[in-house]
C-alpha cells in the first residue's frame, strides 16, 4: 500500500490525538520537502551548538509550557515543557508549527498605512503621532466615548493597557469576544454570589459526562485534555459524549449519545429526573451547601420525566436511566459543556442544568470534582485622575449594551458592535483599536461585520500578520510574535488552580516590530496630561516588573507561577439551583419549512480557528473529508442526501439566513438524520496563498442568536438547506 506524505501527517496527527502527547516523532526541520511544498525557500539551521529556552505558548487559551531549542539565535524546534503543570511535555500540532509562524514571509515588517486603497511603510513615530493627534481630536470635540478597543482576551497586562487607556481617555467601549468561560461567569454570579471561572479536576475524576465538549478536538488546554483522557482509558474511567455528530471525542469515549442538536440541556434536567426520581443525590452536599432546591427539585420532576425527554432529545429513555444512575454512584463523577473548544458561549440554562448535575452529587469544590475558580487578581495599578472629558464619556451608554440594567453582569458583547454601527443610532464608532483578535474572520455574519468595519473612519490594527482585519485597517502597528516578546499569560482555562505564565524573547526581533504594550504606552505618553500621567512606566518590561512584584524573578527563572494556597470563599463552595425556565433550548435562527436543514460547526485539531490562521504545516494534516482541492465538505447523514438528491462527492448549494456557498457532499453515518455540519478554521480571504480561499469560513453562514439571560451570542447552528447543483 503507498503511503503518500499527506497521508502519512495526517495518520501521524490522528493517532496522537488520542494520546497525551509527548514531544512529536517529526520537527519543524526535518522533512524539507514539506517546507518546499509551501514556502518559497528552504530552511537550512546553522551549525553550533544547541541552546533551549523555556518559554509560554499563546497561539490559543491552553497556556502549555514550551521549551525552545535554538542554534545561535535561530528556533530549530518547539517541545512541550516537561514538568510544566498544564501541558508536562506535551505539545499539540499549532504549537509545534510556532517556528514556522516566527520565520513566516507573511509577516509583517513594520507599521504600515493605508493611502489612496494601498499599504505605505511608515516609522513608528510617524504612526505613534497619527493615532495621538487622532485621538486627541475626537476628545478636543467631546467624542472620546465614540471610540472602542477590541483585545483578543480581558485578562493579562496589556488587555488591561487597553482598558486603562479608555477609561483615562473617556471610552466605556472595551470589547471582547465571549466564550464558555464568560458563560459560566455569568453563571457563578447566580449560583455562586460571585463571578468565577470554571475549573475541573479531570485528572482525579472518575466518571466524566461531556455535553459536547471537544476534549480530543481542543477544549481548554488540548493537551492537558489529551492526557487526561489517556488517563481515563488507563484507568478505565468511563467518558460518556453527548453531541449530534461523531467527532473524535465520541468516537474515542465509552458511550456516544448522539443528541437532537441544542436539546442538551433537557437531557441534562432528564438525568436529574433520575436521580431525584431514585434519591440517588448527595443529602448532605445537598442540605449544607446549596440554596432553591426544593423549588428546582419540583420544577424538575413536574417537567422532565425520560419518557418526554428521549422523545426531545432523540437519546432512548432507558439510556437516560442508566445515565442517571452511573453518574450518580459514581464516586467522583464531573458533568461539563463548552462545544468544540469551547470558544462560543452557551445558554446560562445550559449551563446551570448541567452544573446542576454536580450540585446534586456533591462533586463541587472537592478532589476529583467541578470548582468556581476566582479571577487572577495580581494587577494592581495606582489609581488615576480622571479629567472633565474622561468623567462625560464614560458616563455614556456603551455601544454593546454590556452592563446596562437589562444585562448588568456581562462585560462584552462584541457580537452586537456591527448591528449598532450599522444601526445609524445614536453615537458612531469614530475610531478602534483591535489587538490579538481577527473579527472579520471569526466574528458570526462576517460580511456584516466587514461591512459594518468599513463604517468606521480610523481603524488600527496591532496584528503581527496581515489578516482580514488588518488587511481592513488604515493603520497598522505590527506586534512581536510570542518567541519575541515578555507578556505575562493568565491560564484559566478548566484548571482547578489559577496559573500566571511568562512568555520570553526566546530571540531577538526578527522585523521592525514592537512590543504592543510598548505602543500603548507611547500613545499614552504622546497624548500627555492626565492620559500620559496614567501610564507612569518607563515601557512595557517596567510595566510587566512593576505589576509582578516580587513574582518577577521566580517567573521568569521559572516560565509560571502557581497561585498557591487557594482557599475559595465558602460561598464559591456553595450552590444555588436555578429554577428551569423557558429560556431554553435556544431556538436556532431560520424558518424550518424553508430551511428543513440544521447547519451546526465542528472544531478539529487539525485548524486554527480563532485569531491565529493555520500556518502550512497544520493544513498539511487536514483530511480530504473535510478540504478537498479548495472546497470545504459538508458531512451529511446517507438518509438526508437520499432525501434531498444529493451524492457523495458531488456539488449543492448550502444556504442560510446569512448567505450561501457552493460545498461538496461528504456522506457519513456518524451524523444524525436532518443535520448537517462543517468545520471552523477554513475560508480565510488573507494571510497568503497556502491559507488563502481555501473552503468555507462557517462563521460567514451564522449569525448570532442572543442569551435571553446574559446577552451572550449563543448561536449553537442555524437552519440551513442543501440543494443539488
Amino acid at each position: 500500500m503507498k503511503i503518500d506524505r499527506r497521508y502519512f501527517l495526517s495518520l501521524g496527527i490522528g493517532a496522537a490525538a488520542g494520546t497525551a502527547l509527548s514531544p512529536l516523532p517529526w520537527k519543524s526541520m526535518d522533512d524539507s520537502s514539506i517546507w518546499s511544498q509551501n514556502w518559497p525557500w528552504t530552511p537550512v539551521p546553522p551549525d553550533g551548538e544547541a541552546t533551549y529556552e523555556n518559554s509560554t505558548c499563546t497561539l490559543c487559551p491552553g497556556g502549555c509550557g514550551i521549551t525552545v531549542r535554538k542554534i545561535d539565535d535561530r528556533v530549530i524546534k518547539i517541545e512541550g515543557r516537561k514538568g510544566h503543570p498544564v501541558n508536562d511535555g506535551g505539545i499539540c500540532s499549532l504549537g509545534l508549527s510556532g517556528a514556522q509562524l516566527l520565520y513566516s514571509p507573511t509577516r509583517l515588517n513594520g507599521p504600515m498605512i493605508k493611502v489612496n486603497g494601498s499599504f505605505q511603510k511608515i516609522s513608528w513615530d510617524e504612526a505613534i503621532s497619527k493615532i495621538a493627534e487622532k485621538l486627541t481630536d475626537l476628545r478636543l470635540q467631546g467624542k472620546s466615548h465614540t471610540v472602542a478597543a477590541i483585545t483578543g482576551s480581558p485578562r493579562g497586562t496589556v488587555p488591561n493597557l487597553f482598558k486603562r487607556f479608555l477609561d483615562v481617555y473617556g471610552s466605556p467601549n472595551f470589547l471582547y469576544p465571549s466564550s464558555f468561560e464568560d458563560s459560566y461567569s455569568h453563571l457563578a454570579k447566580k449560583t455562586h454570589g460571585q463571578k468565577a471561572l470554571p475549573g475541573f479536576d479531570f485528572e482525579n475524576a472518575d466518571y466524566i459526562l461531556s455535553f459536547g465538549a471537544g476534549i480530543i478536538e481542543g477544549w481548554g488546554s488540548p493537551v492537558r485534555m489529551f492526557r487526561a483522557n489517556s488517563n481515563w482509558k488507563s484507568r478505565h474511567i468511563k467518558l460518556v459524549q453527548v453531541e449530534p455528530r461523531l467527532s473524535n471525542t465520541a468516537a474515542k469515549s465509552d458511550k456516544w449519545l448522539p443528541i437532537k442538536p441544542g436539546t442538551e440541556a433537557v437531557l441534562a434536567l432528564g438525568i436529574a429526573y433520575v436521580i431525584l426520581r431514585e434519591s440517588l443525590f448527595d443529602q448532605g452536599f445537598i442540605n449544607n451547601r446549596t440554596d432553591e432546591f426544593s423549588a428546582w427539585r419540583e420544577g424538575v420532576l413536574e417537567t422532565y420525566h425520560p419518557a418526554r425527554v428521549a422523545g426531545i432529545t432523540g437519546i432512548e429513555q432507558e439510556t437516560i436511566n442508566t445515565i442517571g444512575r452511573e453518574f450518580a454512584r459514581a464516586k467522583k463523577p464531573i458533568a461539563l459543556c463548552g462545544r468544540g473548544e469551547g470558544r462560543t458561549s452557551e445558554g446560562i440554562g445550559e449551563i446551570a442544568a448541567i452544573q446542576a448535575l454536580n450540585a446534586l452529587v456533591g462533586s463541587i469544590g472537592i478532589r476529583g470534582g467541578a470548582f468556581a475558580v476566582p479571577e487572577p487578581d495580581y494587577i494592581k495599578w495606582p489609581e488615576f485622575a480622571l479629567d472633565e472629558t474622561a468623567a462625560d464619556g464614560l458616563n455614556q451608554k456603551r455601544i454593546d449594551g454590556a452592563g446596562s440594567n437589562q444585562y448588568p453582569d456581562t462585560d462584552s458583547l462584541l457580537h452586537r458592535l456591527p448591528r449598532a454601527i450599522l444601526s445609524g443610532k445614536g453615537e458612531p464608532v469614530n475610531a478602534i483599536l483591535i489587538a490579538n483578535a481577527n473579527p472579520c474572520y471569526t466574528l458570526p455574519d462576517t460580511q456584516t461585520v466587514i461591512k459594518a468595519l468599513k463604517k468606521i473612519p480610523f481603524k488600527v490594527s496591532f496584528s503581527t500578520y496581515m489578516d482580514e482585519t488588518a488587511a481592513l485597517s488604515d493603520l497598522i502597528l505590527p506586534n512581536h510574535s510570542y518567541l519575541e516578546r515578555y507578556e505575562d499569560v493568565p491560564v484559566t482555562w478548566s484548571l482547578a488552580k489559577s496559573l500566571i505564565g511568562l512568555t520570553i524573547p526566546v530571540v531577538s526581533p526578527q522585523l521592525n516590530t514592537k512590543n504592543t504594550g510598548d505602543v500603548i504606552i507611547s500613545i499614552a505618553k504622546a497624548m500627555k496630561g492626565s492620559i500620559s500621567d496614567a501610564f507612569p512606566w518607563k515601557n512595557y518590561t517596567d510595566c510587566l516588573k512593576t505589576t509582578l512584584g516580587k513574582y518577577w524573578n521566580p517567573l521568569q527563572n521559572n516560565g509560571y507561577m502557581k497561585i498557591s494556597n487557594y482557599n475559595p470563599p465558602e460561598k464559591m463552595t456553595k450552590f444555588v439551583f436555578q429554577v428551569p425556565d423557558k429560556t431554553f433550548p435556544v431556538d436556532p435562527e431560520g424558518d424550518e419549512k424553508v430551511l428543513p436543514l440544521i447547519l451546526i460547526p465542528n472544531d478539529s485539531m487539525r485548524l486554527s480557528a480563532g485569531s491565529t490562521g493555520s500556518p502550512p504545516f497544520l493544513m498539511k494534516t487536514v483530511s480530504d473529508t473535510v478540504l478537498k482541492d479548495n472546497d470545504t465538505l459538508v458531512q451529511v447523514n446517507p438518509n438526508t442526501a437520499k432525501k434531498y438528491g444529493l451524492k457523495d462527492g458531488g456539488y449543492a448549494l448550502l444556504k442560510t439566513p446569512r448567505g450561501f456557498k457552493k460545498v461538496k457532499i461528504y456522506l457519513s453515518q456518524g451524523i444524525g438524520e436532518g443535520v448537517i455540519s462543517f468545520p471552523r478554521g477554513l475560508g480565510h480571504t488573507a494571510y497568503d496563498k497556502y491559507l488563502a480561499d481555501k473552503g468555507v469560513n462557517f462563521n460567514e453562514l451564522i449569525g448570532p442568536v442572543e442569551d435571553p439571560a446574559s446577552g451572550l451570542d449563543v448561536a449553537w447552528g442555524i437552519r440551513a438547506s442543501l440543494t443539488k447543483v
